[in-house]
């Protein structure tokens, strides 16, 4: 947690008086200007509450690191098909500031690791609820880059820099290089195939939230693209932050396939379920560099504690196909074996079975 005084004198000054000039005038506050510093995300955005009421969210969002004016259009794309995503109050490109609308503490996370049976399969049905109509935002070209090929690559692309050389210390041979791009290769090609949608990109139960209302609103969806129809679905299904049932993952998405039967087609369940495992394959993948840069880069270590997690879902996922399978026993053994080294390091095998 980031607190306002961390943040470079003159900036904070520039923050602190942008936010007053800002507040709607019928939001009296009391001075000094007193914010609440809230847990931040993957990004280089800092977030703060404002006391007022209804209480806001200060943005401090750096332009030279995030594109805020994707994240405003974004926002009204989504809000124009009826997404719910933070209203926004007020934004400064220049200063890299934003006021929003505040949804409050509680993510889906927390709901979906109660326990409670009903309550998460209530939950899960609005998140595919919202899920499809996401997939309904017109596709535009000027507001959502395309997930190609060379985005792919370049994601996937992470796991040897970042995973493997720089969290791990090993290098790579031509031939192991080459093993793995096979494979990459292959999860390209799946992904490409797939009906393309809008895609948040980062759908997953700490970005979507339980409003006061009780419905989900949606947040850091400034990544958005158009790619694969299953992307998001598998970010849902095989959340880096917990566990579903391998049984439940594949009812789940074998159902969200019906709902969408006007975009699949004729496509059949097994290719679907081919879709989605490859495609999660594909972000766990990323994922695994990603956490590693995240915490070696930006100093969010917080992050290696959800790698076990990944790790199993990259293998299971890899194991399952023929096409995965050089792939599965490179990593058996050649990644597997210097993993208990490692601080962050619990049993991969039983990673997320308990929430």
């Amino acid at each position: 947690m980031i607190a306002i005084n961390t943040l470079p004198e003159t900036r904070k000054a520039l923050f602190v008086e942008w936010i007053t000039t800002f507040l709607p005038a019928e939001l009296s506050i009391a001075q000094p200007l007193n914010l609440q510093p809230l847990a931040g995300d993957a990004g280089f955005r800092r977030y703060f509450r404002v006391p007022c009421q209804p209480s806001l969210i200060a943005v401090d969002s750096p332009p030279e690191r995030e594109n805020n004016p994707a994240y405003v259009a974004v926002a009204m794309a989504f809000q124009r098909k009826g997404i719910v995503t933070p209203t926004i109050v007020a934004v400064d490109f220049a200063q890299g500031f934003l006021l929003l609308e505040d949804f409050g503490t509680r993510l889906l996370h927390a709901e979906l690791c109660s326990g409670d049976e009903a309550q998460t399969a209530r939950r899960y049905d609005q998140a595919d609820a919202a899920l499809r109509t996401i997939q309904q935002v017109a596709a535009r070209a000027d507001v959502f880059p395309s997930y190609d090929a060379p985005r792919l690559q370049a994601e996937m692309a992470l796991f040897a820099d970042w995973f493997v050389a720089e969290l791990l210390g090993l290098t790579l041979d031509d031939r192991e290089r080459r093993l793995c791009q096979d494979l990459f290769d292959v999860l390209i090609d799946s992904a490409l195939e797939q009906p393309q949608v809008v895609v948040h990109r980062d759908y997953h139960s700490r970005n979507l939230m339980v409003r006061a209302d009780d419905s989900l609103g949606v947040i850091d969806f400034q990544d958005a693209v158009v790619g694969p129809m299953t992307y998001d679905l598998v970010s849902l299904y095989k959340d880096c932050y917990l566990r579903l049932p391998a049984s439940q993952v594949a009812a789940r998405a074998l159902n969200y396939k019906k709902l969408q039967s006007d975009l699949v087609g004729t496509t059949d369940d097994s290719l679907f379920l081919r879709w989605f495992d490859l495609m999660g394959l594909q972000r766990h993948i990323k994922v695994l560099g990603i956490f590693a840069r995240l915490s070696l880069r930006d100093g969010k270590s917080a992050y290696l504690h959800d790698l076990p997690l990944v790790i199993r879902y990259t293998l299971e996922a890899a194991q399952r196909y023929p096409e995965g399978q050089a792939f599965y026993d490179w990593f058996s053994a050649r990644i597997l074996p210097i993993l208990p080294q490692q601080p962050w390091y619990r049993d991969w095998t039983t990673a997320g079975d308990s929430l």
